[in-house]
């Protein structure tokens, strides 16, 4: 029950900051859980003492990764700088010198990682009518989840990936390409107008198979460094980026969907 109330409390502010608000409302909120995720990611990953000038290197750079669209600075800058950033670390004496060049690496890796690809989502929201994009990007992404983490836990037998996530399943991965395909049909003329209902099923299945990617990508992050859950922030989901590993695999999937296929999105 937990887990529903958090979707319950969650899903009209999300909606409301994607339907009603700027768009630079989003890239607040996307920065905000992105943050919050990358944290996470540093405390179960970083090994040692003393990270704490690395985890502020590493928010602020994924920060600007996230909102550079809406800043006086190009993309390539800001990863300059912080890669340079990361790398001076190397020379400031630390309590966990053994470990100077592997703190260093994750936390350029949680740049990229999270800084990179929910930067998409708000390329995404920068697009013709991109709230009605965004929109669909969530829903089917975590219709996917949902339909994946009922099915599984009423019915799943056969094990998908059991060396990495031992509570995945075929029956899951079902019930998750049903409930994203029903949801991408249904709101294909609400949300992609200028789309097939034959592109929405298709980005159904696409978007099943990417966030599925995203999900035992990150349960083999928390299973290499011996934890259950990235965190508890989040009652029912674990933490941020528990509920976020879907979601960094399929925005830059269906960003690029949506804008290599000629005539998907409209040209401004």
């Amino acid at each position: 029950m937990r887990r529903l109330y958090t979707v319950l409390i969650a899903l009209p502010i999300v909606y409301g900051v994607i339907r009603y608000l700027p768009a630079w409302a989003l890239t607040v909120l996307v920065v905000a859980g992105g943050s919050l995720a990358l944290r996470e990611l540093y405390l179960i990953s970083f090994i040692g003492q003393s990270t704490r000038l690395l985890t502020g290197i590493g928010l602020v750079t994924s920060a600007l990764v996230i909102a550079h669209q809406h800043l006086p600075i190009t993309l390539p800058t800001v990863l300059i700088l912080g890669v340079l950033a990361v790398l001076t670390t190397l020379l400031r004496p630390a309590l966990s010198e053994n470990y100077r060049v592997q703190n260093a690496a994750v936390a350029l890796f949680g740049v990229l990682y999270l800084g990179i690809t929910l930067s998409t989502l708000i390329a995404t929201r920068a697009l013709p009518n991109g709230e009605l994009l965004v929109l669909f990007v969530l829903l089917v992404t975590w219709g996917a989840d949902t339909g994946a983490y009922y099915v599984g836990t009423l019915w799943g037998k056969h094990r998908l990936a059991p060396a990495i996530s031992p509570k995945k399943s075929y029956e899951g991965l079902a019930g998750g390409i049903l409930l994203a395909v029903v949801i991408a049909a249904l709101t294909q003329s609400w949300l992609l107008p200028h789309a097939s209902v034959m592109h929405a099923v298709a980005l159904g299945l696409l978007l099943t198979a990417t966030g599925l990617l995203g999900d035992l990508c990150e349960s083999a992050i928390k299973r290499s460094v011996g934890v259950k859950d990235s965190g508890g922030l989040l009652p029912g989901h674990g933490g941020m980026l528990d509920r976020m590993d879907s979601l960094l695999f399929t925005a830059p999937t269906f960003y690029y969907y949506v804008t290599v296929i000629h005539g998907l999105v409209p040209l401004p």
